[in-house]
C-alpha cells in the first residue's frame, strides 16, 4: 500500500491537525506550505508531538515547477489540499488574489498530479458552498451557490472537479465540506493563530479572554434563531483532521476511481453565537464581554450539517462537545498568548 500523502497547507490551523492524525494511522506525510498564513513554529510542534521531523517544503501551489521536482522526488498515493486563502472580507476586497491563489493553484496542482498519474485528492471545501441554505440539516444535494468570492472560489474548484471527473474516469476527487471549525489539539501546542483580526467566532472570544482584545463584536442579534444570532455547526478540529484520515482510508479501499465524491463535515448540530460565548464563559470560568454589533454581508442566519453520508460511507463521525472545544480552545490560548509568536 502506498502511504505517502503530499498535504498542502499543512503548517494552517486545519493542516496541522490533520497532519497528526495521518501520522497517527500510519501515512507518510510532505508538507508543502507558502507560510503565507501560517508558522514554521507550527511544523516544528507537529515534529514534537509525533516524535519524528516531518518532511516540509516552502512553496506555492501556482508554482508548478516546484511542484515537479516534489513529484519527481516521491511516489505520493495522494494529495490532501487545503492551501487556499479563507478570509470572507479580504475576498470581498480581493476577489482577484482569491480566485488566482483559491482556483488557478488548484487548477496547477491538478495538472501536475495528472502528469504524474496521481489521482487521489481529498479537497477542503466549505459549507459556504450552500450560500443561504434553502432548508435545514443541509446535505450533499442541497442547492449551492455563494454569497461571496471566498465561497465562489471553493464552487468554482468543485465544479473543476466535477467536470475533471467526468472527463477522466480515473479521478478520486473526495470534497469535504466543512462546518465551522473550533477547538485545538488536547495538549495546547497547536492551535489557531489568526495573523491579523480574528474573522472566526472562537479565536475572537479566546482573544478576548487572553487580554489580546477588549471584547466581542457579535454581528447581528436580529435574526430569526432561538437568540437572535446566527447559529451555526461547530465541529472540533480533532474530529475534523480525523474526517481526513476516514476520506483516505476510504480511497485505500476502493477497487475503483470514486469520481467527484462530496462529503459534510460537521456534528448536525447548530448553536448559536451567544450559545457559544456562554458555554466559553461557564467551562473556563472567563467572563466575555461583548457587545451587539450590525449584521454582517454576507452572513446567514443558521447554518447546520447533515453527516449521516460521512457515517455511512466513511464510518465517521464527530465525537467531541462544545464543552472539549471550548476546554481545547482555551488550553492553547492560555499556553500560547500571542499564538506562535509566544516566547
Amino acid at each position: 500500500m502506498k502511504n505517502k500523502i503530499l498535504v498542502t497547507g499543512g503548517a494552517g490551523y486545519i493542516g496541522t491537525h490533520t497532519c497528526i492524525a495521518l501520522h497517527e494511522s500510519g501515512y507518510e506525510i510532505v508538507i508543502y506550505d507558502n507560510l503565507s498564513n501560517s508558522s514554521y513554529e507550527a511544523i516544528n510542534r507537529v515534529s514534537n508531538l509525533i516524535g519524528q521531523s516531518i518532511e516540509f517544503i516552502e512553496g506555492d501551489i501556482r508554482d508548478a515547477g516546484k511542484l515537479k521536482e516534489i513529484f519527481n522526488l516521491h511516489e505520493f498515493f495522494g494529495v490532501i489540499h487545503f492551501a487556499g486563502l479563507k478570509a470572507v472580507g479580504e475576498s470581498v476586497a480581493k476577489p482577484l488574489m482569491y480566485y488566482d491563489n483559491n482556483v488557478s493553484g488548484t487548477i496547477t496542482l491538478l495538472a501536475v498530479m495528472a502528469e504524474f498519474g496521481v489521482k487521489n485528492l481529498v479537497f477542503s471545501s466549505s459549507a459556504t458552498v450552500y450560500g443561504d441554505p434553502e432548508t435545514l440539516p443541509i446535505n450533499e444535494t442541497s442547492p449551492r451557490s455563494a454569497t461571496n468570492p471566498y465561497g465562489q472560489s471553493k464552487l468554482t474548484v468543485e465544479h473543476v472537479l466535477e467536470d475533471l471527473a467526468a472527463a477522466d474516469k480515473e479521478w478520486s476527487l473526495i470534497t469535504l465540506r466543512y462546518f465551522n471549525p473550533v477547538g485545538a489539539h488536547e495538549s495546547g501546542q497547536i492551535g489557531e493563530d489568526p495573523s491579523d483580526i480574528p474573522n472566526n467566532l472562537m479565536p475572537f472570544i479566546s482573544q478576548v479572554a487572553v487580554g489580546r482584545r477588549d471584547k466581542l463584536s457579535i454581528f447581528g442579534n436580529d435574526y430569526p434563531t432561538i437568540d437572535g444570532t446566527g447559529v451555526r455547526d461547530y465541529i472540533h478540529v480533532t474530529d475534523l483532521a480525523q474526517g481526513h484520515v476516514a476520506a483516505l482510508d476510504h480511497l485505500q479501499q476502493q477497487t475503483h476511481a470514486a469520481g467527484f465524491l462530496p462529503i459534510n463535515l460537521g456534528t448536525g448540530r447548530g448553536s448559536s453565537v451567544l450559545e457559544l460565548v456562554n458555554a466559553f464563559s461557564k467551562v473556563n470560568k472567563i467572563d466575555i464581554p461583548y457587545q451587539f454589533a450590525a449584521r454582517r454581508a454576507g452572513d446567514i442566519a443558521s447554518c447546520y450539517a447533515s453527516a449521516d453520508k460521512a457515517q455511512e460511507l466513511l464510518g465517521w463521525q464527530a465525537k467531541l462537545s462544545i464543552t472539549n472545544m471550548c476546554e481545547d480552545t482555551w488550553r492553547w490560548q492560555s499556553m500560547n498568548p500571542d499564538g506562535y509568536n509566544t516566547k
